[in-house]
This record gives structure tokens, C-alpha cells and sequence, in this order.
């Protein structure tokens, strides 16, 4: 990995987190329960091809997926019961993706703030962070009710910058998917992406650097951006 440190004095982040992918290994889950879900209300689907929608919001994959509008009654519908689902039959199955808490403990160490910036619904969102065993050590969390546009659309990011009053050079992303790159440059910050949710160094290209998981990250900490935050940033690799 390249080396981008200066002799600049470290300064402490905002770090805005992505849940899905990158902390808890829930992508197929979710995936799943959107064929569920289609295979309930009767609309053929394909798994690989909502498998490669998961990180953007419901109100997104499912026009782009199914024809269906998020907002229309049937919509609603699916969208209540795909959750639904969600909760009965996969939420008990997951689990964080390993040293995701011991890579968060450390940037708290740090003294870097913990944001979650999730395109989830903050009802999920809750779950979420019970799976993952990481809701003591957050800040504060945004969810797709804080803002209008789902990612990859950049609304979430700019309402957690909001929130934590942060801007924007004082912040960096850690995400999984070409959606959350696309929503947290859309908003002038720096992402690090993991490609434990299932994407490759090109499909994350425009992150600043790409590491295989959270494991990779905390065992290359401190040669990582985040160690050297405040004192250069590497470019894309």
C-alpha cells in the first residue's frame, strides 16, 4: 500500500459508516429477502441481478428491479413486507464481519467520531447495530429518513456531515459498494472502501484506497489513511 503520510500534526475525523457489507455480512441476506418478497406478490426476479442493487436504497432498486414504483400502493406494500421478511428469517443469521468492533474501538482511540450514514430505514437501522455489536461506541446515526434521495444519491452523507457538524475535509467514508463511493464523493468526502461486501478494487474505484475487510484495515491501521489523517491522503490505487 502506498505510504501517504507527511509531517503534518494528525488531526481527529468525522468517520461516517456504511452497516451493510462493510461492518456486518448482511448483503445476501438482503438480496434474498427481496426475492422472498417478489416471489410472494408475484414478479420474476433474478438474485444476481438484485444481489448487485443491494447498497442502494429500496426506493431506488425497486423501480430499477421490478417496474414498481417505491411510493405506489403496491410499492408500500412490498416494501413493509420485504422487511418483514427481513426480520423473520434473516436477521437472526447475521453476524459482523471479524474485528469490525475491534477496528471501531480503535479509531475511537483514535479520537475519531463514529457516524453510521445507512440508506436502511432507521427501524432496521436499529437491528442493524444489534447484529453488529457496535451501537455503544457510534456518535450519532443518519438513515434514509433523514434524507430525501437514497444513495447513491448523496442526501445521506450530507445529512450526517449535518448532524455532526462536520465538513466535508473532516470527514472520510468507510463503505462496500460502487453506491456508497458514489454518494460520499457526490458529497466531497473521501471513502475507504472494503471489498467484503462483495464488489472489486474496480467496481470501488474513486474510493482513496481498498482493503479486503475489516480485519485488513485494523492490521494495516497504521499505515492506512486513517492513521494518517490530517497529514496527506493517498490517491485512488
Amino acid at each position: 500500500m502506498r505510504d501517504s503520510r507527511t509531517t503534518e500534526p494528525f488531526r481527529p475525523l468525522t468517520i461516517l459508516l456504511d452497516v451493510d457489507g462493510t461492518l456486518l455480512d448482511s448483503n445476501d441476506a438482503h438480496a434474498h429477502a427481496w426475492v422472498d418478497v417478489c416471489t410472494e406478490f408475484g414478479h420474476p426476479c433474478n438474485y444476481a441481478s438484485i444481489r448487485s442493487m443491494i447498497g442502494m436504497g429500496g426506493d431506488k432498486l425497486m423501480p430499477k428491479a421490478f417496474g414498481i414504483e417505491h411510493d405506489s400502493r403496491e410499492g408500500k406494500k412490498m416494501s413493509k413486507r420485504r422487511s418483514e421478511i427481513f426480520a423473520e428469517r434473516y436477521l437472526a443469521t447475521l453476524r459482523p464481519f471479524p474485528h469490525a468492533r475491534e477496528l471501531l474501538l480503535r479509531m475511537r482511540e483514535e479520537g475519531h467520531s463514529l457516524v453510521v450514514a445507512t440508506s436502511a430505514t432507521s427501524e432496521e437501522m436499529k437491528k442493524l447495530l444489534q447484529a453488529a455489536g457496535i451501537g455503544d461506541l457510534l456518535e450519532d446515526a443518519t438513515s434514509s429518513s433523514d434524507a430525501k434521495r437514497s444513495k447513491p444519491d448523496p442526501d445521506i452523507i450530507k445529512a450526517a456531515l449535518k448532524k455532526s457538524d462536520t465538513q466535508p475535509e473532516d470527514a472520510r467514508m468507510l463503505g462496500d459498494t460502487p453506491y456508497d463511493v458514489a454518494a460520499s464523493t457526490g458529497a466531497g468526502v473521501a471513502i475507504i472502501g472494503l471489498r467484503c461486501g462483495g464488489w472489486s478494487d474496480d467496481e470501488l474505484r474513486g474510493a482513496i484506497t481498498t482493503y479486503a475487510d475489516p480485519a485488513e484495515l485494523l492490521r494495516e491501521y497504521d499505515r492506512s489513511p486513517l492513521a494518517a489523517a490530517g497529514r496527506g491522503l493517498a490517491g485512488p490505487r
